[in-house]
């Protein structure tokens, strides 16, 4: 179990809905950020004023812990205890009115995820784990989450957040990867990877995320039963090209057609 509780990551996310959700839809002024290998990296006020939220209640309950988020960097702490935040995972997606971006709350214990919650307030939708599972709840309804674990590679559904091609060495692996799953989409962000917790989706592959992107998300994927990993087979914490599978077998499949 998680030192933080599940009220604690709740709260967390009710203090980023209250500021994302008013400025969701709305017009708003978008600055460009300078990031290696991106043409168009968009922040807003949203991403700004989410992050502040969540980074006010841990520095009143929980000073100690270290903070790293998307747009503020990061506060050390007590070297053990670390928090990793994306205040709006997704800020394209949120740009366009489409529900599929996130807050994304992560919690690491000597670098290890071990607490997660993606917070998706359009839907009213959350997705959290620390610990004794990973759960789901809307409209007061909450259940435990469970991976998809019967499906072999010719009947799974693959998903990537981008079509366009770029991953350099990356790009032949994910071109034999995604002519042997039944099914690819594209750009659902890290609302794809809940719907892989959830037994929606088999495999998540991502080419390049920071830590900020991956690390709330390892937890529910985890304790719903899937795979997380490098594509070397290590912890997926430090970000990077990271491969997500709802059953070991599938994961082991993936990483050897990524790998060739």
């Amino acid at each position: 179990m998680s030192v933080i509780e599940a009220s604690l990551l709740h709260r967390l996310a009710d203090a980023a809905d209250a500021e994302t959700m008013p400025r969701f839809r709305q017009p708003l002024a978008v600055d460009i950020k300078i990031k290696a290998g991106e043409t168009f990296d968009p922040v807003t006020e949203a991403d700004r004023a989410a992050e502040r939220a969540i980074r006010t209640i841990i520095a009143h309950e929980h000073a100690e812990h270290g903070v790293w988020g998307e747009e503020y960097g990061q506060t050390v702490g007590d070297g053990h205890h670390r928090w990793i935040l994306d205040p709006v995972d997704g800020t394209r997606a949120f740009l366009c009115g489409i529900p599929v971006w996130a807050t994304l709350i992560g919690f690491t214990e000597a670098g290890r995820a071990t607490a997660g919650m993606m917070s998706q307030p359009f839907t009213g939708e959350r997705f959290w784990a620390n610990g004794d599972g990973a759960w789901h709840r809307r409209n007061g309804d909450t259940r435990r989450l469970t991976t998809r674990t019967d499906r072999d590679m010719s009947s799974a559904t693959l998903h990537t957040t981008s079509p366009v091609k770029g991953r350099g060495s990356l790009d032949a692996g994910f071109e034999r990867l995604a002519s042997s799953a039944r099914l690819t989409r594209y750009g659902g962000e890290a609302y794809a990877v809940a719907m892989l917790a959830a037994g929606m989706i088999d495999l998540c592959f991502e080419p390049a995320l920071e830590p900020y992107d991956i690390v709330a998300l390892i937890p529910i994927i985890e304790q719903a039963g899937g795979i997380v990993s490098c594509l070397d087979g290590t912890c997926a914490e430090t970000g990077g090209a990271i491969l997500m599978a709802g059953s070991s077998r599938l994961h082991d499949d993936a990483l050897r057609l990524l790998n060739g």
